[in-house]
């Protein structure tokens, strides 16, 4: 079977799609294609649906449809036919429905308010616009007032009310002084989103005749000012401190409504002294994170993209140190309709089923009404393929005269959403898009993509042949796309060749052949080597390629990763790069490239300079200082220079270095001026304008620069306009509302005289025609305040002085400052590639909800919780970030069959905008990791018993565990493998009918309906026949690995026996007689030892050989760890019992058949036992070969 797969845009031109039921097409945008197919239209430019429009100005309502044949175009106004060819005012713009009315030549604005609608019509149905309402924009006076002086006691609160007029839309208020200079606001003085200026409590310093209001319009671009108030604070000692109370909102209670999507903006502004400190809770609630914001001092509470999760009593709390006082502010969110499913654009081929959705929410909720080609669907033309089921157009066994455009219109008191979408019903033979015959060049071992874009309705079935008479290609080493790309992922010499795609349907069949070419990789077969050079010396590079012999390389070297200097003395030949009279400045890494139409290779090697060996050569040294400097021939703008030129010191000089002095702005300050070469003595200077010129002049030659010679005379040119204009000019936003200017001030030189100042113009780009200009002092920094957020403006710095202004500066392009953006990425789509990997899609937000420039998206991702363990943890949010208007990323990292959350986010230069909606997904089965543990315990002659725990990451549902085992004989040959299933609910199992003393090896896994996971291992081993055990070791089981003792094997050969026997005797009759000669209490070393010391204690053993005091076993050497004493009253202890065999023994691990009879190991000093292998690598212990007789 075909493997397909989806390719990104960037692989592919076109991409077709099936969607499940629906079967729509999607049309390729391919010009001649889409000049050939018959289209309903589509309305692709609109005018805003609230329109406000400039009274001065033409107004220009926006109406572009396309479709074909091209639609014609018709106006309704309010409702009713709009006959354009009845005013002389109104043309239509030509192939489009753009209304145009003529203001500028006699026409009112006023007289073309209403609500417009566009209809665009060809043969295959109607598409309408939004209702298009119409309103010039106005900017009223303000109301003449008389305004008294403000008399307020020093402490109590005031309001200075604007009361702008009504304007439409509203104004921007802002305070300002004469000087046109922004009040400066704080905690105690603050404007309310009203415009008024509140003081929560007046100082002396608050005196002042020009507190000015002003509103500015935007929509006209002018700027009414309110009369200046008058405030005059007079002091009362003492001053009474006041505990808050709330200027505005007034009572403790209020309410609010706003719609969802929009900005909660709640205002609390308090009076007392001290000044009171605003804060907002949630009662029952908390605030919502990363959407919350505080302005105006925290005065007013603002939450961006409100929902209906944010309805709820809001309070805030004023307080000083004396009291508090509070309100509570009930938030209601409603909603204006909002999409869930728009409907969309059909392709339809005759006899296919189909369906339009139209879905949307609301608060209240929404009502779906259908249009067909604009009239109400009840009353359209009957269609019996057609059936509308509330939000859903049913289309069955479609035929041409199908084709209509619907809409769709979700309505509810605070909006209504209009959407049009075709049904196309097309039956088109196929087509292949592709060039003929084009051709496709890869290099070997890469991908290879051949294109088969192609068309058709119904959808054609694509094949792919190679050769002219090739047979279909199928087969794991190749991709098929849905897009009709034939994917070849490792392309090998073999490969080259002719291709055919062949696509048909019912209604024909059409193929195209391309061409492949696999070519050899390009190398570099010689590299260039690490070089050690001594200066003035001379180095070589090889760089030797090996290319396919069609392609063209092209060889570039480069130093220190950039291009060459520029010097006669590196020489690039074919396959080299030679350096003559190298010197220290040709120090670095130098780096072949070889780069062809279809791959690039490089390769590196660093050069060291050293220093020749020293010779007694001519001392070279830098130059004298040059002397007598003279200055001649005098002018405005210019002066002639000339010098004597100091000794050269064995090096010629190659060129003198004339440097100025400004003792009139930069006293003390050296500036290069200009360079001449080393054979001129005299100079041509240009001067600039009110500058007071010192000069003098530096020799340089082979080994450097001279002193400075001494200053020539000064000489002070007149006083001129400034002959340029401030540099990097720039205008970038602070803050949401204002654009702040700024500029590189002219050096002091530059302002050519007294007096420098600058003069700021701005306005705002295709919007306002006047400049605005403001003269400023000699700064760097203007803040133009009251701007929109987030508009260009142009700006231009021109430079003047007492004598005049500088030549006209040229303009440039800034913007006002940024806000957060306002919405959230929208149609978030998740798409699962696999257990680790996902890729994650959304919708670009609109460019103008962004407030800014737009640097990119961040996904925000986190587990949410295991799907096998159903257990939460501690939530770790990973974030990627994406740069530019890129609408997809890849999700790397994720845990296999686990539930994943995520949210995306656009990101300005202010910061991040609000998060999408949580998007869940789920990672699908992974292979699961080892069992955590696996040990074997209890073995018996014929069993062992195993138990495990579950993997640590079971990465799924477990459906069983696998057990594999098999022996391990004395040559360490495996045996058969035997194979179990164990249901995944066992945590033990108990294996029978083993062989007994024998080693086996086990392999253990778990698994998953993907597959197995990683296996564990472990060893074991069965104990022997009890008849048989005598004298021998059980084996340890613990980490998997048993051994057991072989010894059994030694004993049962006949001269092992003989042996035995005679070691065991010679040990019984020393027993015995040790044992009689203690009975006895005769005397011995160890004993006369005793009888010597006052102390009755036991001796200390000796450390150099472990033994107590003098005795030993003098037939085997071997040590008593436990030596049995006789108290000096001659009475034995019954712990100390001469007759356990155990005072004897060294390391015994005693313990009694069920005879009776003592069947302990003697150790001895034992070494660590192999790690393999059923061998002792111990000699038979004496002690053992005796017990094995009991």
């Amino acid at each position: 079977m075909m493997k397909k797969k989806s390719i990104s845009a960037s692989k592919a031109s076109l991409v077709l799609f099936l969607c499940q039921m629906i079967s729509a097409l999607d049309v390729p945008l391919d010009s001649k294609l889409l000049e050939e197919l018959l289209q309903p239209p589509t309305i692709t430019q609109q005018s805003p649906k609230d329109y406000i429009v400039d009274p001065r100005e033409n107004i220009v309502i926006q109406c572009e449809a396309k479709g074909k044949p091209p639609p014609s175009f018709s106006w309704t106004r309010n409702g009713t036919h709009f006959d354009i060819d009845k005013d002389a005012q109104v043309t239509m713009k030509p192939n489009s429905g753009t209304l145009v009315i003529n203001i500028m030549n006699g026409g009112k604005a006023e007289a073309y308010e209403g609500v417009y609608q566009c209809t665009a019509r060809n043969e295959r149905g109607a598409a309408i616009s939004n209702n298009i309402v119409i309103r010039p924009s106005r900017s009223p006076l303000w109301t003449k007032e008389k305004l008294e002086p403000n008399h307020v006691r020093e402490g109590d609160s005031l309001v200075l009310h604007c009361r702008p007029p009504v304007g439409l839309p509203p104004p921007i208020i802002f305070w300002m002084d004469n000087a046109f200079q922004r009040l400066p606001q704080s905690e105690r003085v603050s404007q309310g989103l009203n415009g008024d200026l509140y003081f929560s409590n007046v100082q002396p310093e608050d005196t002042r005749e020009d507190y000015i209001c002003y509103a500015r319009f935007n929509h006209t671009q002018t700027i009414q000012q309110k009369q200046p108030i008058s405030v005059k604070v007079f002091s009362t000692k003492p001053v009474t401190e006041r505990q808050p109370i709330l200027l505005t909102p007034t009572g403790s209670t209020s309410t609010k409504v706003e719609l969802r999507g929009n900005v909660l903006l709640l205002e609390c502004i308090a009076a007392g002294l001290p000044t009171p400190v605003i804060r907002w809770i949630k009662e029952g609630g908390e605030l919502p994170v990363n959407r919350t914001f505080f302005e105006n001092f925290k005065k007013t509470l603002k939450i961006i993209d409100v929902s209906e999760a944010d309805s709820g009593n809001y309070k805030c709390i004023a307080r000083n140190m004396l009291g508090s006082v509070h309100h509570v502010i009930s938030v209601t969110v409603k909603a204006a309709p909002y999409w869930i499913t728009a409907p969309r654009n059909l392709v339809l081929s005759p006899g296919e089923d189909g369906t339009l959705i139209c879905r949307a929410n609301g608060n209240p909720k929404p009502n779906i009404s259908w249009f067909a080609n604009g009239v109400p669907i009840a009353i359209a033309p009957e269609d019996p393929s057609r059936k509308v089921d509330g939000d859903t157009i049913i289309f069955s066994h479609v035929q041409e005269r199908s084709s209509a455009v619907y809409q769709c219109n979700a309505s509810n008191e605070y909006g209504y959403l209009l959407a049009n979408a075709f049904v196309n019903v097309l039956a088109e033979p196929p087509r292949v898009l592709t060039p003929a015959n084009k051709l496709y060049q890869v290099i070997a071992d890469s991908p290879a993509l051949l294109d088969c874009a192609y068309f058709g309705s119904p959808k054609p079935e694509i094949e792919w042949f190679k050769g002219v008479k090739g047979s279909i290609l199928r087969g794991n080493e190749y991709v098929f796309h849905d897009n009709g790309t034939l994917e070849i992922p490792v392309a090998q010499k073999d490969s080259t060749g002719t291709y055919t795609c062949v696509a048909r349907n019912e209604l024909g069949k059409v193929q195209n052949e391309v061409r492949l070419e696999v070519k050899d990789p390009t190398m570099i077969i010689k590299q260039p080597e690490y070089k050690v050079i001594q200066r003035y010396g001379q180095v070589s590079f090889e760089c030797i390629i090996r290319h396919d012999s069609t392609l063209l390389p092209t060889v570039i070297w480069l130093k220190d990763n950039d291009e060459l200097p520029d010097d006669e003395r590196f020489l690039v030949g074919k396959d080299n790069l030679t350096i003559m009279n190298v010197t220290d400045k040709d120090d670095g890494t130098y780096t072949c490239i070889v780069n062809t139409t279809l791959d690039s290779v490089s390769a590196s090697a660093v050069l060291t300079v050293v220093a020749a060996p020293p010779t007694p050569a001519i001392i070279y040294a830098r130059p004298n200082p040059p002397f007598d400097l003279e200055l001649t021939g005098q002018l405005e703008r210019s002066v002639e220079l000339s010098w004597i030129p100091g000794d050269e010191n064995n090096s010629p000089i190659r060129n003198f270095v004339i440097e100025y002095e400004d003792g009139l702005h930069e006293p003390g300050v050296w500036h290069y001026q200009t360079e001449v070469p080393g054979t001129q003595t005299t100079v041509q200077l240009k001067l600039s304008p009110y500058v007071n010129y010192s000069f003098r002049v530096i020799a340089v030659n082979e080994i450097g620069r001279s002193q400075p010679s001494e200053p020539s005379e000064q000489y002070l040119t007149k006083s001129a306009n400034p002959d340029e204009n401030p540099s990097n000019v720039q205008g970038i936003g602070s803050e949401p509302d204002n654009l702040v200017i700024t500029w590189e001030s002219l050096k002091g030189f530059q302002s050519n005289g007294p007096g420098l100042q600058y003069k700021v113009s701005w306005r705002q780009k295709d919007v306002d025609d006047e400049w605005t200009s403001v003269i400023v002092a000699n700064v760097s920094k203007y803040i133009v305040s009251g701007t929109p957020t987030f508009v260009p403006y142009e700006i231009k710095v021109q430079a003047l002085n007492d004598l005049g202004y500088a030549p006209e500066p040229s303009e440039v392009i800034g913007h006002s400052g940024e806000d957060l953006p306002m919405v959230a990425p929208g149609n978030v789509q998740v798409h699962v590639i696999n257990s680790t990997l996902a890729k994650v899609h959304w919708d670009p937000v609109p460019l103008k909800t962004v407030r800014g420039h737009l640097q990119g998206y961040k996904v925000y991702y986190w587990k949410v919780q295991s799907l096998s363990r159903r257990s939460r943890r501690h939530v770790e949010k990973k974030i990627l970030t994406f740069r530019g208007n890129k609408t997809f990323g890849m999700l790397p990292g994720l845990e296999p069959y686990s539930s994943y959350k995520l949210n995306v986010r656009v990101v300005n230069g202010k910061g991040e905008g609000p998060a999408s909606p949580d998007k869940v997904f789920k990672t699908p089965e992974g292979v699961p990791s080892s069992p955590s543990f696996l040990k074997i315990t209890n073995p018996t002659l014929d069993s062992l018993t195993l138990e495990w725990g579950s993997p640590t990451h079971p990465n799924g549902v477990l459906t069983s565990y696998i057990l594999k085992f098999q022996p391990i004989n004395n040559t360490h040959e495996l045996g058969p493998l035997v194979e179990i299933r164990i249901p995944a609910n066992e945590s033990s199992l108990i294996l029978k009918n083993l062989n007994y003393s024998t080693r086996y090896k086990f392999y253990f896994n778990a698994q998953t309906s993907v597959g197995s996971g990683s296996q564990i291992t472990e060893e074991a081993v069965t104990i022997m026949d009890e008849g048989k055990m005598a004298g021998i070791l059980r084996p340890a089981v613990g980490a998997g690995k048993a051994m057991a003792s072989r010894q059994i094997d030694i004993a049962t050969q006949g001269w092992f026996i003989g042996l035995m026997c005679a070691v065991a005797l010679l040990i019984l009759i020393l027993l015995i007689v040790c044992f009689i000669r203690r009975n006895k209490g005769g005397k011995y070393p160890v004993k006369e030892k005793e009888d010597a010391h006052a102390d009755p204690e036991i001796q200390p053993m000796k450390e150099d050989d472990g033994t107590f005091g003098e005795y030993s076993d003098a037939e085997d050497h071997k040590p008593l760890k436990k030596g049995s004493r006789t108290p000096s009253d001659r009475t034995v202890k019954k712990e100390d019992s001469d007759d356990s065999l155990v005072d004897y023994g060294e390391g015994v691990n005693g313990q009694f058949n069920e005879d009776g009879s003592f069947i302990g190991q003697y150790s001895g000093k034992k070494e660590k036992e192999p790690a393999e292998g059923n061998e002792s690598s111990e000699a038979p212990s004496p002690v053992n070969a005796m017990n094995s007789f009991v």
